[in-house]
């Protein structure tokens, strides 16, 4: 086995070893004040990527008004959605316990309002605020602030997965350090997912390999905002149209309903297929027996649209594959029996009869009579082969799809531990169906944050899908000069890709780039050593952190030869490629010590 290969693969960045994680106070920060000006009772709406960002937001906002918290109301998991009634809404995904105790010295957080408060909101009496997407801090201390000190409690209605601006004023540059203590801190998931999470992880490792974790992003939200549906046939289009129509009706798509799919595609706007993601790995030299672990829960299209992934490589795993359906249902606790929304029998038809009056009424012969309306069944009209001919409404959910969509958020608390803690993460898409970062820009964000330097490729679909589009009718015998232009796009979108995180999603979320914030001070060090204040260590960032020029990949590196095993069209996807006639492609360790060298001169990763 060759060591340069197995070091390039999944080696460190170097450049990112210098980023170490630190969300501790850095300037005068104290407790939090034991007279409060009232309480703020959240109701957080939205999946598991919104949910989190929200809280986060949520924590700095009571910081912000010096208000008492009470723990967040996750909507999708309270018990109206027929979840087990021994977790309340909150408990039910994350440690309660935990997030009271983590944020004890930045704000005072209660389990419940006080029994007269309790009453109040009941009879709906405290006043309530939707909270607009991306809030300025301006209006909570100007229009939510008075309204607090005046009842003493008020209602946030949090839906849009953000309720206060991603980037802060410089002045409130501890705030987004709060926003880190939370998300990487404070946020741990309940104890049953947490240990199923490790379990998993455990047997992923265990064959003493390292893993890649691919993030899909293909749900039917994304595709229908961004104008996809053409990627699809049959009814996974219709499916799709159908939910742009419902969005544009709403306001959330302002474009046409009908767009030229592949136009989306060739612009970057759409995901990276399944396909795609193989043919790009194989490209980067990562071998046929890697394994793969897909997260992120569902993929639009079903199992199907993961064929040709798993004609690529062949151990592609998830969370049912590496756990048992008794270990998934744990997580569930005891759920109340919901009989009349599984799948039913169909009712027998009754065959009306009436012989006396066929016989006896008018003149022979007749005509025969109309046939009779073709019966509807239950089965036959739940689900798109009902809904989606029948009416341009998206219909109500039932219960059991309630109760799915909580499920939906354990499924992906297990995959995002897993993702964060993976050896190398690749997304294939990195927006939700409203056009903000999702579920795999949070999977980055904490992974830049935790252990930078783990590999994390961004890739530049527009770059990307230009390159496929060069020889998307040779993909499987794709010559040398484009496999090289593969992994040169690869290897810079390491640390090339952290500038547009840092220019377009962290203007949206912070947590997809929680640095250098949460990493490192740009300032100097006397100042930064007068500003910690004996909290810590702080770590000084990186020259090339000081100017997006010195951020870039510099271009002798762009330049550098792979150095792989010269691979070319015939040993792209040959399953034994590794065993060559000795000579042929395989390096000694002096020629790989002396390019080992000469990338750590060229400021490379490994």
């Amino acid at each position: 086995m060759q060591i340069f290969p197995q070091l390039r693969l999944w080696g460190p960045v170097r450049r990112l070893e210098a980023l170490h994680p630190d969300a501790n106070p850095r300037q005068h920060y104290p407790d939090p004040s034991l007279q409060s000006n009232g309480f703020i009772f959240v109701r957080i709406q939205g999946g598991f990527h919104e949910i989190r960002n929200s809280i986060c937001d949520v924590v700095v906002i009571a910081r912000l008004l010096n208000a008492t918290l009470v723990v967040p109301e996750i909507q999708s998991t309270t018990s109206s959605k027929g979840i087990s009634s021994q977790f309340k809404s909150f408990s039910y995904l994350y440690n309660e316990d935990q997030f009271i105790a983590a944020l004890t010295r930045d704000i005072k957080v209660v389990k419940t309002l006080p029994r007269n408060l309790k009453g109040a909101r009941r009879k709906k009496e405290i006043p309530s605020f939707k909270a607009p997407y991306l809030a300025s801090p301006y209006f909570y201390r100007h229009n939510v602030l008075p309204v607090l000190k005046k009842h003493s409690v008020v209602e946030l209605v949090v839906s849009d997965g953000g309720c206060l601006q991603a980037l802060l004023p410089p002045n409130l540059e501890e705030y987004q350090r709060l926003r880190c203590r939370v998300a990487f801190h404070a946020l741990r998931f309940r104890v049953e997912v947490q240990d199923l999470a490790t379990k998993i992880l455990h047997r992923l490792r265990a064959p003493g390999r390292p893993f890649i974790a691919y993030y899909p992003g293909m749900t039917r939200e994304a595709l229908a905002y961004y104008g996809c549906a053409e990627l699809f046939q049959d009814v996974h289009n219709e499916l799709i149209q159908h939910k742009r129509l419902w969005m544009r009706r709403r306001g959330i798509v302002k474009g046409k309903l009908s767009v030229n799919s592949e136009d989306q595609r060739l612009n970057g706007s759409c995901p990276l297929m399944p396909e795609e993601v193989g043919i790009l790995l194989r490209a980067r030299g990562y071998s046929w027996d890697t394994i793969i672990y897909v997260s992120g829960g569902e993929v639009f299209g079903g199992q199907r649209t993961l064929i040709p992934l798993h004609a690529t490589f062949e151990n592609v795993v998830d969370r049912t594959s590496l756990s048992t359906p008794w270990e998934l249902n744990r997580l569930y606790g005891r759920e109340i029996n919901v009989g009349g929304n599984y799948p039913r029998s169909p009712p027998s038809i009754l065959k009306e009869s009436k012989p006396d009056a066929w016989n006896t009424i008018g003149p022979r012969p007749r005509p025969l009579p109309p046939p009779p309306a073709r019966p509807k069944y239950p089965h036959n009209i739940e689900g798109w082969w009902g809904w989606v001919a029948e009416s341009d409404i998206e219909p109500e959910s039932t219960v059991m799809e309630l109760r799915t969509n909580a499920h939906k958020l354990l499924w992906e608390a297990i995959d995002y531990f897993i993702s964060v803690e993976a050896d190398v993460f690749i997304p294939g898409f990195d927006r939700d169906g409203k056009g903000h970062p999702n579920f795999a820009s949070l999977v980055m964000g904490h992974r830049l944050y935790q252990s930078a330097s783990l590999k994390t490729y961004r890739p530049d679909r527009k770059v990307m899908e230009t390159l496929l589009a060069e020889t998307r009718e040779h993909l499987y015998q794709a010559n040398y000069t484009w496999l090289r232009s593969i992994r040169q796009h690869l290897r810079k979108s390491l640390l090339d890709g952290l500038i547009e995180a840092s220019t377009v999603s962290k203007s949206i979320s912070f947590l997809s780039h929680p640095v250098p914030e949460c990493a490192c001070s740009r300032q100097d060090s006397d100042q930064s050593q007068a500003q910690a204040g004996g909290l810590g260590v702080v770590h000084r960032c990186p020259i090339w952190m000081h100017s997006q020029s010195g951020f870039r990949s510099k271009d002798k590196q762009t330049e550098e030869e792979d150095d792989e095993d010269e691979s070319t069209s015939e040993l792209f996807f040959g399953y034994k490629s590794e065993n060559r006639v000795e000579g042929s492609g395989e390096m000694n360790s002096k020629e790989a010590i002396l390019l080992n060298d000469q990338e750590e001169l060229d400021g490379g990763e490994r």
